[in-house]
């Protein structure tokens, strides 16, 4: 099998001795005794943040999709480490992976939702033009995206369906703008990052459309969705999951919901038990299947 690594002659093929620093923001590669690769910090643009992490197992059909994975962080956070876990759990599947850091809303920056978008869509077209080196197929994506990243995954998703075979969203807030939303208590805590996330003033009176643009359950589309939802999460209430399961029903779109009891935010990161027995599972499920 061909490998990403060959434009990078620098780094010796047979080096196994790496060892993984997940704050070190440089590139590097990392070639198992198999072949397997690693590869660590690849710019996809010129923006600091855009960056990505490639794992390609040893022995993957040409026909694998690629998972592309979108951390959380309320937009405004967090960093493509905080999802390294999956990414090795994909790895040791015999999945190959992309994880990437994008741009983080920023007011005096003027980055919004939008430009997330662009950053995960300029990602994709960074690793189509690797894609043959690797022996994989140019846009065969299932984006996989946790919290504010659920939320993109499912967004983007929705919008580029030629590319996006599948969406995996774990704890994804999903609906910016119904009644039902404007009603709830959800909406008077979660509107103030909303209002920096859309880039827009959260008016409950008179609430700008750019709400309903932000928001998956108004932009759905017919890719398959794999949705996990605590009823617990207060972060983003169980009525998000719960709203968008109802949506893709009512549009007959391929669907599962995971509802969890007695399970919080991200649940993987406290619940061993549920992330090896119920969050993993699920997740290779749909996307071998």
């Amino acid at each position: 099998m061909k490998k990403l690594i060959i434009k990078y002659p620098i780094f010796i093929l047979g080096f196994i001795g790496f060892i993984f620093n997940s704050c070190n923001s440089k590139f590097r590669v990392w070639v198992g005794p198999n072949k397997e690769q690693k590869i660590y910090n690849l710019k996809y643009g010129e923006h600091e943040k855009q960056k990505m992490d490639i794992f390609l197992p040893s022995n993957y059909d040409k026909s694998s999709p690629i998972i592309l994975i979108v951390h959380g962080g309320a937009w405004k956070y967090g960093r493509k480490e905080n999802m390294i876990q999956i990414q090795k759990m994909l790895f040791k599947n015999n999945i190959p992976s992309i994880s990437i850091n994008y741009r983080l809303v920023s007011k005096s920056k003027k980055i919004t939702y939008r430009e997330q978008l662009d950053d995960i869509a300029t990602a994709i077209e960074k690793f189509n033009s690797l894609a043959g080196k690797a022996e994989l197929e140019p846009n065969n994506y299932i984006l996989l995206g946790e919290s504010a990243g659920g939320h993109l995954a499912l967004l983007y998703g929705y919008q580029h369906p030629e590319q996006i075979k599948k969406i995996i969203s774990m704890s994804g807030p999903t609906d910016f703008y119904s009644k039902e939303y404007l009603r709830s208590f959800y909406s008077k805590y979660s509107s103030p990052i909303l209002q920096k996330m859309v880039g827009t003033k959260f008016n409950r009176q008179h609430l700008s459309d750019e709400f309903k643009k932000a928001s998956p359950i108004a932009n759905i589309s017919h890719v398959p969705t794999l949705i996990f939802q605590g009823n617990k999460d207060f972060l983003v209430n169980k009525h998000q999951g719960l709203a968008l399961d109802s949506a893709l029903k009512a549009q007959n779109v391929p669907h599962q919901l995971v509802f969890m009891k007695n399970t919080g935010h991200t649940p993987r990161f406290f619940s061993k038990r549920k992330r090896d027995s119920i969050i993993y599972p699920n997740i290779l499920k749909w996307i071998k299947n």
